[in-house]
């Protein structure tokens, strides 16, 4: 995904991951499963200094964001692995919210908001049971309706 630029907000230089979303639901077809896009700016949501990344929820789309999943944002060494297992986290987090899953209390749930990166780092690469069941609830339902 390129840089949008209409999504640029110069007083917080940032981007409004809101404004992102709803371009990316304008331009996907009408027969897409599910839609990520990646980007690299830092994204915000008005009501937040900063996100991770947004999705539309028990929708097609979600945006995510590896600006601040990295560790050199944070004033420490690159580690590939460290970072990869982040945006997995954010990526499947973003992606349970498209299939209508809320927030979970769990902080080791991949589905526990994220407010700063200790949670991303805290958090699993899964869905704790009650959300994987809710999950694979949602799951067969879309894929019925298809």
């Amino acid at each position: 995904m390129g840089t949008p630029e209409y999504a640029y907000d110069k007083g917080r230089l940032q981007y409004n991951a809101k404004l992102i979303l709803r371009r990316l639901i304008k331009q996907v077809s009408r027969d897409t499963f599910k839609y990520m896009g990646v980007t690299q700016v830092d994204l915000f949501v008005p009501i937040l200094k900063y996100v991770f990344g947004v999705a539309q929820m028990e929708g097609v789309c979600s945006v995510i964001s590896t600006h601040r999943l990295r560790p050199q944002f944070y004033d420490q060494q690159p580690n590939q692995t460290l970072f990869l297992e982040r945006v997995q986290k954010t990526a499947l987090h973003e992606l349970g919210h498209c299939f209508g899953l809320t927030h979970c209390r769990n902080r080791h749930c991949v589905m526990y908001s994220s407010t700063r990166i200790e949670d991303t780092d805290s958090k699993k690469i899964d869905f704790c049971p009650s959300c994987q069941d809710v999950f694979q609830w949602h799951r067969e339902r879309e894929f019925n309706n298809q």
